[in-house]
């Protein structure tokens, strides 16, 4: 099993049902916004939307983290 920033997905769900993914392919980290759009980011940028919904600022979000098989 192999436990790198590639073998996971971050899936972010709001109130409404709408869900944020982010996960690393060769080329770095990708984000698919809640309307199907994919946009580049750095790491960097990927704590930046994950760390207040994790520190509980944003209310009504739901962070699942999921491995995926290598």
């Amino acid at each position: 099993m192999r436990l790198t920033n590639d073998s996971y997905v971050i899936s972010i769900t709001s109130k409404g049902g709408k869900t944020e993914r982010y996960f690393r392919d060769e080329a770095g980290w990708l984000k698919v916004s809640m309307r199907g759009r994919t946009f580049r980011m750095t790491a960097e940028q990927v704590l930046n939307h994950l760390l207040p919904a994790v520190a509980g600022v944003k209310p009504n979000i739901t962070i699942k983290v999921e491995h995926r098989p290598s």
